[in-house]
């Protein structure tokens, strides 16, 4: 059975997917690159049916924070699907703090090239 996604995460999904590995992007920077809102994108990425393959993880807020996972925020009782986001940035060699903001400055990319619509 094929995975029905929208037109539009289709568009977020291809923008993760050029995310190399080691780097992170914010929502706001998809954002910008599809002409959309930071939302949205998040929308795309909770509801990302191809994870970790197309890797959602690499997306966090704006500010460094890690940001949310599958719909997760790290301040929910389990926090267990954000420790799984900050599994797989560490394993890349993306590195946080014990508050969860982005360390190493140099790991944000936003080279998105994106197909007109």
């Amino acid at each position: 059975m094929s995975k029905k996604v929208t037109e539009f995460q289709t568009r977020v999904y291809d923008c993760l997917q050029q995310i190399p590995e080691g780097r992170i992007a914010s929502y706001a920077a998809i954002a910008r690159a599809l002409n959309s809102s930071p939302r949205a994108v998040g929308g795309a990425c909770r509801n990302n049916p191809f994870a970790p393959e197309v890797p959602c993880h690499r997306c966090i807020a704006s500010t460094g924070f890690l940001g949310g996972f599958k719909g997760d925020w790290r301040t929910v009782p389990s926090g267990m699907n954000c420790d799984m986001k900050l599994e797989l940035l560490e394993k890349e060699g993306v590195k946080f703090d014990k508050d969860g903001y982005l360390i190493n400055k140099s790991c944000w990319w936003d080279d998105f090239k994106v197909k007109a619509v």
